[in-house]
Formats: C-alpha cells, sequence, structure tokens
C-alpha cells in the first residue's frame, strides 16, 4: 500500500472533507449489532470518531503514523499502525468493517481474505469515498484545469477507481443498493486552496518541480473567488456496501 499522506498529515486532518450523517445513519439501518467496528484505512479517523458514537468499540488501523497522531482520542477508539492486507485482529471480531477513501490503495485480493477472516457472521463492510467538488462553473473550469492539464499525469494510477466510482473494484459481498450522498460545504478561499493543496498529485508534481503547481490557478480563481467571499462547494459521495459471507 502506498503513503502519500504520511507528509502534511496536518492539513489533511483540516481541509479533508468528511461523511454525512446521512450517509452514516443509512449503514446502521442494516447493522445488528453495535458491539465492535474496523474502521481501516482511517487517516486522522474522521469515520472512526463517528462510528465511535454508535459503537462499543472501534478498532482504527492505518500505515501512517503521522496520520494516527492527527486523529481524535476518544476513550472507545484503539488506533493501531497496520496494513489493511495484515492485521493482528481476531477471526470474527468485527460487525462492521468501513473504509474511507483509502481501498483503491489495497491490494484487493489480500484485503478481502482478511476482512472475511476478521469478519463476525452477519457483518457488513462499507466502502466509502468521495469524488470531485462541484462548485460554480467558473470555478469548476479552473480546477479542471489544474486536475487534468496541469497535473493529470501525476496522479497515481489507482485514481481511477475513485474516477469510476469504486464501479470497477472488485466487490466480492452480498451488495446492498446503495442511495446517492453528496457533502455539501460553505467554504472561504483559504479553505478551498488548503484543500487543493492536500491532492496527492499536487504533492507528486511539487517534488518533481519544486513548485506548488497550485499557485499556477491561483490568480484566476481570486478573480472569481474573493479572498473574503463564502461559496458552496459539493461533493459527490461514492458509497458501495455489502453483506459479508
Amino acid at each position: 500500500m502506498k503513503d502519500n499522506f504520511s507528509d502534511q498529515s496536518n492539513l489533511y486532518q483540516q481541509f479533508r472533507p468528511t461523511y454525512p450523517t446521512e450517509l452514516l445513519d443509512w449503514i446502521y439501518q442494516h447493522v445488528s449489532n453495535f458491539d465492535s467496528a474496523w474502521d481501516c484505512g482511517t487517516g486522522n479517523g474522521q469515520i472512526a470518531s463517528e462510528l465511535a458514537i454508535k459503537f462499543n468499540h472501534v478498532f482504527a488501523t492505518d500505515i501512517s503514523a503521522q496520520q494516527l497522531a492527527n486523529a481524535p482520542i476518544l476513550p472507545n477508539i484503539t488506533y493501531s499502525k497496520q496494513a489493511a492486507e495484515q492485521t493482528n485482529f481476531a477471526n470474527a471480531s468485527f460487525d462492521l468493517i468501513t473504509v474511507g477513501q483509502a481501498i483503491h490503495w489495497f491490494d484487493f485480493e489480500k484485503f478481502y481474505a482478511e476482512v472475511k477472516r476478521t469478519a463476525k457472521t452477519n457483518a457488513l463492510i462499507a466502502v466509502v469515498g468521495y469524488g470531485k467538488f462541484n462548485s460554480e462553473p467558473d470555478i469548476d473550469t479552473i480546477i479542471e484545469k489544474l486536475y487534468t492539464d496541469i497535473i493529470g499525469t501525476y496522479w497515481d494510477k489507482e485514481r481511477i477507481y475513485i474516477e469510476e466510482k469504486y464501479l470497477t473494484i472488485p466487490f466480492p459481498f452480498t451488495e446492498l443498493q446503495c442511495p446517492h450522498f453528496s457533502k455539501v460545504y460553505s467554504w472561504s478561499f483559504p479553505q478551498l486552496i488548503g484543500y487543493l493543496e492536500t491532492w496527492s498529485a499536487v504533492k507528486h508534481y511539487q517534488k518533481e518541480k519544486n513548485h506548488n503547481p497550485v499557485d499556477l490557478i491561483k490568480k484566476d480563481l481570486e478573480k472569481v473567488w474573493k479572498e473574503a467571499e463564502v461559496k458552496e462547494v459539493k461533493f459527490p459521495i461514492i458509497t458501495r456496501m455489502g453483506r459479508i459471507s
């Protein structure tokens, strides 16, 4: 598994989107027991901290110690640095296994073997993520220039799974049909820039060329998004959920 997010993990914690309450409520409707959950690829614990409200105990894993260091400390969350494909969890441990914006980095076959080993009878797996946001048309055009024209070749090949809304990943479970969800924010200009600078392709570009590609579109953005303005941005939520057998 690649680790693209240890660098500037504080920015990841500050600017990355979270998931709508409606999505979590929909997942919970299908959970039969709220004893134990595993949030795999937890990053800075965004999903784990939500699961902790419902579950007696949440186990959250990631390969990035820096990301885990930025996660919220709660009494019923146990964080550990572990790869998705091989953990120290006992067989039949979890009622729910979640993965947020991370499964495209995993070795699918090995991870799914671990899912099946650690899942309780009738447990669920919920794979979630978010696609490229939309805002106003002029802003979207500029963001598309950054995304495709400037840093397009710097995205990892796994990014295609996000663009294909996780529909092309293997998913060997009894799948449940998921409603469509989105997450809407009211952002300032600095929040927009902060989020763009968390993109892995931005980091790859910056490492190779020694300058920030976001700066190449900043003046164009400033013409349509004044620093004092707050604008709406909308992230489409990607969801696949299945019963583990």
